[in-house]
């Protein structure tokens, strides 16, 4: 049972639907594994818990 997982900000409900089918379907045709076996793991972070270039995600939201 090969698993994915992708860690980053809060998605949405259709955001992530998008991001399962398509890891799912490029990693099966990339390893000829059949898309049933593979398990997708999405976990959310808190904009406030990720920072980048040393600044807190939040923050760089609201200077955008």
């Amino acid at each position: 049972m090969p698993v994915i997982t992708f860690e980053g900000s809060t998605l949405s409900r259709e955001q992530k639907q998008e991001l399962v089918e398509r890891f799912t379907r490029a990693a099966s045709e990339v390893t000829k594994i059949p898309e049933q076996a593979f398990v997708v793991f999405v976990h959310e972070n808190d904009p406030d818990n990720i920072g980048v270039g040393g600044v807190l995600l939040s923050t760089k939201r609201k200077n955008s």
